[in-house]
């Protein structure tokens, strides 16, 4: 058997093995059973529990928790309160956002508030109060007990959600919607279409300054009767106007019941909610749906495997990291390719800025990318098990770019949030090309990425002109300093790739800018004042000449020049 022939015999019997071994893991267990999203949600972990799908849409998850820097994602462990169950949720962040459209099953008499200024549930309150023993989730479906004898349970598609309320007590059982809850709310309305359909819209403000949520929602029966509580808000400082912001719903069932309502929702307009609702929930199985939501988690989580007898803590650690990853960032275009363009970051926030546009084919325009935490190792790992997704979201940030005037920073519901540092949206498309995945427009790519460079705002016109950033240039100069250095090199790896030789020069000299922040009686990167250096000096503080970090790690921070560090 010659050399080559024998290569191929062992390659083929390898694969066979790799082939075993995946089967004998899959038939064993499946890959969601080590998935725990309980996991993060005390502490400072900021994510929830409820369902979504791979990169979808919705976040249908339990609300225990309005404001606060640990109430970001809307739910904390430690809370035994629930005020209601939500459509859209943020994993992980630090700042607080979304939680639109909520929905609450209660019984009894009618309550239009939350009571969220007490420690209890007040008696006048929709909020109900819950055991922790009674809650449970895996990827795709929540599960929780209401102290009041209602068992609630969630699933989810891409688009859209799916609620089963059991009221083993129905005496008096209603459903509240409230599109007050959260953040600003700008603009609301809500219209009873029959007896069975309910669609509405809320437009508010927090992190993303101008937020829209559309949604349609049905009952799987009719309910007996049903009324609307205007609210008053203030959009502005001027003006105070009235708006449809909360309804109920009262069904007489008998006890141990369930009510089931599904409910789509876009950021375009209600005619998208609908058609994402009829695209994607077509019954009214909700078992059925929660079995579709584990099987397209298995077949993300599945990319992976892991051969680890310490299933209980190794495979579980693993798998449920893997899974957050894969929560955002989320799908923002409807099932027919339409979606809210992103607003230019330097005019005022106004609805008419934001037009519709359409994505072409099977392309998905997505949101929520938090790139200063991404960029480093989650883009990398979408280029290694998704490198579809990795090609569709350089175009989300070519569209980005081309509606709104710039690659996004931390972008969020087709706004700029001005948050984080440098201009990370380059090396995800770097790192992206040169790998393979060139599936855009590559010379608006370069376009978009020169343009991210040579921007006046965050310091970065002084930057430029003196090689560094001072304190007083700009809070977090050393971290800015060796994040745009980066960021150019990466620029330049992109220029000599597509054959543009003087912008590969220009920015690879700036690459080189962290070096004018080595201090070198200290053997430190470190903040300059005044011609001199910030003093006094110690490399383990905490302090705004860095980023969330200190002067040992950020030290550390120049992965371009491993060498020359």
């Amino acid at each position: 058997m010659s050399k080559s022939s024998f290569l191929i015999v062992f390659a083929l019997l390898l694969l066979a093995s790799c082939s075993n071994e995946k089967a004998e893991l899959e038939t064993t267990q499946q890959l969601t059973s080590f998935v725990n999203p309980f996991i993060g949600t005390g502490g400072h972990g900021h994510t929830f529990p409820g369902a979504t799908v791979p990169f979808g849409m919705m976040q249908l998850s339990p609300d225990t928790r309005l404001d606060g820097w640990d109430g970001c994602s809307g739910y904390h462990y430690s809370d035994e309160i629930v005020y209601g169950f939500s459509h859209t949720h943020l994993s992980g962040t630090g700042v607080s956002d979304y939680g639109d459209v909520l929905l609450k099953p209660c019984i009894g008499e009618t309550h239009w508030t939350n009571g969220k200024d007490s420690n209890l549930v007040p008696a006048d309150s929709y909020a109900s109060s819950f055991s922790k023993a009674s809650e449970s989730a895996e990827p795709g479906y929540y599960r929780v007990d209401l102290d009041e004898d209602i068992q609630v349970e969630l699933t989810t598609t891409e688009r859209t959600g799916m609620h089963r309320y059991t009221f083993f007590d129905a005496q008096n059982a209603h459903v509240i919607l409230d599109l007050t809850h959260r953040d600003k709310l700008l603009d609301a309305n809500i219209e009873i279409l029959g007896d069975t359909m309910v669609a509405g819209m809320r437009r508010s403000s927090a992190w993303a300054q101008d937020q829209h949520v559309y949604f349609v929602m049905e009952f799987d029966q009719p309910f007996a009767r049903s009324s609307i509580k205007n609210e008053l808000i203030l959009p502005d400082s001027e003006t105070q106007k009235e708006v449809a912001a909360k309804a109920v719903f009262h069904f007489d069932i008998a006890d141990s019941a369930a009510v089931q309502v599904r409910i789509g929702i876009s950021a375009v307009d209600k005619v998208g909610a609908l058609k994402n609702l009829r695209a994607e929930a077509r019954h009214w199985n909700f078992d059925d749906m929660r079995a579709t939501a584990k099987q397209k988690w298995e077949k993300e989580l599945s990319k992976i495997q892991v051969a680890d007898d310490n299933r209980d803590s190794d495979k579980t650690v693993f798998y449920t990291a893997l899974y957050h990853s894969m929560i955002a960032p989320n799908i923002y275009s409807d099932v027919d390719g339409r979606y809210r363009k992103t607003i230019p970051k330097d005019e005022e926030a106004r609805s008419d800025q934001q037009p519709i546009s359409l994505v072409q084919g099977d392309d998905h325009q997505y949101t929520v990318f938090s790139l200063w935490d991404t960029y480093r190792a989650t883009h990398p790992l979408y280029t290694l098990i998704d490198q579809k997704r990795s090609n569709e979201f350089v175009r989300t940030f070519l569209r980005q770019y081309n509606d709104g005037g710039q690659l996004p920073v931390w972008e969020l519901a087709s706004t700029y949030t001005g948050c984080m540092i440098g201009y990370h949206a380059v090396p995800v498309i770097t790192d992206a090309y040169v790998k393979g995945i060139t599936d855009y427009d590559v010379q608006t790519a370069f376009k978009a990425m020169r343009q991210s460079a040579m921007r006046d705002e965050l310091g970065l016109k002084p930057y430029r002109e003196q090689g560094f950033l001072n304190t007083g240039d700009e809070p977090e100069s050393v971290s800015k300093t060796l994040e745009y250095a980066y960021d150019d090199w990466c620029i330049a790896q992109f220029s000599k790739n597509i054959g543009k030789e003087s912008a590969y020069q220009t920015f690879n000299y700036r690459a080189q800018f962290y070096k004018n922040l080595y201090n070198p009686k200290t053997g430190f990167l470190q903040g300059r004042r005044n011609g001199g250096w910030q003093g006094p000096f110690r490399p383990e503080e905490v302090n705004f000449n860095y980023t969330e970090a200190n002067a040992w790690q950020y030290s550390l921070a120049v992965p371009h020049d491993v060498n020359g560090l």
